[in-house]
């Protein structure tokens, strides 16, 4: 995937700079296992090397694992080389049959979600593991402490945490070191922009969910921020891709995450890193979101 932009660096990892979120091949409205792995395989041949899941992406309680599952897959049959493919999981949210998001951050459910994604895997280790959220049930150091007891038992070897302030991330270094934070970050959606200055600071990755806000606005992107639809128009490119190369032009730690049901969807928002954007469209831009 030639890119305008460069790798983002997660610890000791290079990645290139956009990644893929697997979280609505697994949810309810899912396509079939056959396009979601056609899908997951093309953003892989694009050059795609993060793949971001969560033990509680399914459809009901019994699916549990189920995206990690589906990754495993994805990997096994794709003709590249898996172990150059970052996987990210999430622990610290269950689900019932009723309720996709239900916040269990202790220490004992960090570990069995944790178990849980490794059995899906197959593998002995996940490159990097999040705490999901903060549960206000749970103090923080004792979620982040069962994190860093997972990684001294090599059961993960990257921590991060997600949808976290910035007190919260720095009371969470206080206990483990934190290389990414993954918060939602899209044109419409600012208030994680102090957290992603202080990562930039401390040279601490930052995966940005739902760059393009979310499925139930992401089709409508260009009508709803009529300047990006002027950008996209002059450059022959998408709204979304413009959205894209708005957050890749932030900072050089932003990573986003886009998700997608099909192919052709998850190879446009790859094509955004080719879009280096210009003095004027950078203004244009951030004059739009402010």
């Amino acid at each position: 995937m030639p890119s305008a932009y460069p790798d983002r660096r997660i610890a000791d990892l290079s990645t290139p700079p956009i990644g893929f979120g697997v979280m609505r091949l697994a949810m309810e409205g899912r396509p079939d296992e056959a396009e979601a792995l056609r899908t997951v395989h093309a953003a892989l041949g694009a050059g795609v090397r993060l793949l971001d899941t969560a033990v509680n992406y399914g459809s009901d309680a019994a699916e549990l694992g189920y995206s990690e599952a589906l990754v495993a897959r994805a990997l096994a049959s794709w003709n590249g080389d898996a172990d150059d493919v970052l996987v990210v999981c999430k622990g610290g949210n269950l689900r019932t049959d009723e309720l996709t998001f239900v916040q269990d951050a202790s220490p004992e459910n960090l570990r069995w979600s944790c178990e849980t994604s490794l059995r899906a895997l197959g593998v002995d280790s996940i490159g990097l593991y999040l705490l999901h959220a903060v549960d206000p049930k749970v103090p923080l150091t004792e979620s982040m402490g069962a994190l860093a007891d997972l990684r001294d038992e090599g059961k993960i070897q990257r921590v991060g945490i997600s949808n976290a302030g910035r007190r919260q991330l720095a009371e969470a270094q206080t206990v483990v070191d934190v290389v990414a934070v993954e918060n939602q970050l899209s044109p419409w959606s600012l208030g994680a922009l102090p957290v992603l200055q202080q990562c930039e600071a401390q040279g601490i990755a930052f995966l940005s969910w739902s760059p393009l806000g979310g499925s139930a606005r992401a089709a409508d992107l260009g009508r709803e921020l009529p300047e990006f639809a002027a950008v996209a128009r002059e450059r022959g490119v998408s709204p979304q891709q413009v959205a894209l190369a708005w957050a890749l032009d932030l900072s050089p730690v932003v990573l986003p995450i886009p998700a997608a049901r099909r192919p052709e969807t998850i190879l446009d928002s790859l094509d955004a890193a080719r879009l280096q954007l210009t003095d004027d469209e950078r203004r244009r831009l951030r004059g739009a979101v402010s």
